[in-house]
């Protein structure tokens, strides 16, 4: 199981952080041991001081693809969710400045907890769906898939012809605005299409 990521897939996103909006979609990939389930607590790392959470709409692959036509993605997922992609931003400017690799920032242990997987038959619009971020009962992040520079399938079918999907793999889709520092003690909660899917805590 892999956990491939979307970067700047929102063109808001893009602008607070400072960054271009890409033609291509950017990816880079977690590890195994970056997911965290079941609403555990994260940890937060002593390695960092600025710890951001990334608040996303997640997918399941269904099963093995490459080379995957847009017009045939759906048939790759199952199932939907809500993930936080957690990131060392210190880490992530300065080896940005260096013109370095940024993965220490992105990838290590539990820096990406998924919700419960929903059915995706749920949810037959790819391109109208609402999901929500709440830190400490607050209103933070507010996004919709159809604000999503690259959509779903063209993700799948670009994603596909470099990376080949398996079964079990994840998908994350990008963060819009609204990013922010955690701090110890904060509750998260992310939801989808109003339904809570993510509550926990930062220890």
């Amino acid at each position: 199981m892999k956990i491939i990521c979307v970067g700047r897939n929102y063109a808001e996103h893009a602008k607070e952080l400072g960054n271009a909006v890409p033609e291509s979609p950017v990816i880079f990939i977690k590890p195994d041991t970056a997911l965290l389930k079941d609403n555990n607590p994260f940890y937060h790392p002593d390695f960092s001081d600025d710890i951001h959470y990334e608040c996303e709409l997640i997918f399941r692959v269904a099963r093995e693809g490459k080379y995957v036509q847009e017009k045939f993605a759906s048939t790759y997922i199952d199932g939907i969710g809500i993930g936080i992609d957690f990131t060392a931003r210190d880490l992530q400017t300065e080896a940005k400045q260096k013109g370095l690799p940024w993965t220490l920032s992105k990838c290590f242990n539990y820096s990406a907890p998924v919700s419960a997987i929903q059915p995706l038959d749920a949810y037959p619009d790819l391109q109208n769906i609402h999901f929500t971020c709440k830190i400490n009962d607050e209103l933070r992040q507010t996004g919709y898939s159809g604000d999503m520079i690259h959509t779903i399938p063209t993700l799948i079918a670009y994603i596909s012809r470099f990376i080949t999907l398996k079964k079990g793999d994840y998908i994350f889709t990008g963060t819009p605005a609204g990013v922010g520092k955690v701090k110890i003690g904060d509750k998260i909660e992310g939801f989808l299409e109003g339904k809570q899917l993510l509550n926990f805590l930062v220890k």
